[in-house]
């Protein structure tokens, strides 16, 4: 987050605006989906792997397997994705989005796309080379510091669990 090395209040501000309305849209596209934020981010993860196993996703969500394995059966029961036998070892099994149901969330997107599209488009091939780069390094740093604050947050207690 910029800080007063970069600016100060007012980039902060604007930067802090820049992330609501990124988290925002992700809310609205996950409930015009018909998902839930974790559903739709575990959507956003399988479809840019291709596939994951049930690890790999509760891992990359910091879920538990167990609330993997229902977001999975949601997932599934909205027509989003897809259990299937892992090919390298038939004893696994991997998730993996179902192509006619990514349709629905191209519509979903379509908007954003198209509107920061127009944005880009006021930009010169260099700054939008700036602009991508800035993506690249800050997506890194994002995922490491949320591993930061799972780690430093104090496990919640679920229903039953005393």
């Amino acid at each position: 987050m910029p800080d007063s090395r970069s600016g100060g209040d007012e980039e902060r501000v604007v930067f802090r605006q820049y992330l609501d309305a990124v988290g925002l849209h992700g809310l609205a596209g996950a409930e015009a989906a018909g998902l839930q934020s974790s559903e739709w981010y575990a959507l956003s993860l399988i479809t840019q792997e291709g596939s994951l196993t049930p690890g790999e996703l509760a891992t990359r969500t910091g879920l538990t397997t167990g609330a993997t394995t229902r977001l999975i059966d949601r997932l599934e029961r909205a027509g989003y994705a897809r259990r299937t036998p892992d090919p390298a070892d038939r004893r696994r099994v991997r998730v993996e989005p179902v192509p006619d149901a990514l349709a629905r969330v191209e519509e979903v997107v379509g908007p954003a796309r198209r509107r920061l599209a127009e944005v880009l488009a006021h930009y010169t091939p260099g700054q939008r080379a700036l602009i991508f780069d800035y993506f690249t390094r800050a997506a890194p740093a994002f995922r490491a510091a949320t591993e930061e604050i799972r780690a430093a947050a104090p496990r919640r207690r679920t229903r039953g669990t005393g």
